[in-house]
């Protein structure tokens, strides 16, 4: 019975950062949310773009592909953190989280103001701890 306010912490906030995942990467795929937004986000990739290893090796990704890529992994993973069966949940929060760290090392890259790194180091520590708690829960099942 201790367990279960804590699941159902775990549970709230698991659904509370799928819906910021479907919200944000909702802004990055259109512009009818909001405009300004989504000319800010526009903004932000291009300076992303040109910060990003993959010039080394010659290739060169253009800002608004690389905007509505990231906002569909981010609304379908954060559809996936909500509805989906906990396998693609998962695989959904190691993606999101490599999208995290790439979002951190392109502000940090580009030195921007430590705080810029606030909402995504946010969003990332959630989802590693998501990802101990459910590792948590399938070792108590084996035992």
């Amino acid at each position: 019975m201790n367990r279960c306010p804590w699941r159902l912490c775990v549970v709230v906030l698991q659904l509370v950062v799928g819906c910021l995942f479907v919200f944000t990467g909702t802004m990055k795929v259109t512009d009818r949310i909001s405009s300004e937004l989504y000319a800010e986000g526009l903004e932000e990739f291009v300076k992303f773009t040109e910060v990003l290893p993959l010039k080394k090796f010659g290739l060169h990704v253009e800002p608004i592909v690389f905007l509505t890529a990231v906002g569909w992994i981010e609304l379908v993973g954060g559809l996936l953190l909500i509805l989906g069966p906990r396998i693609l949940q998962e695989v959904s929060n190691i993606v999101l989280s490599i999208i995290m760290m790439g979002e951190l090392y392109c502000i940090l890259a580009l030195k921007e103001s430590l705080y810029m790194c606030i909402p995504s180091a946010g969003f990332l520590g959630v989802l590693i701890l998501l990802l101990y708690v459910w590792g948590r829960e399938k070792e108590r099942k084996e035992k």
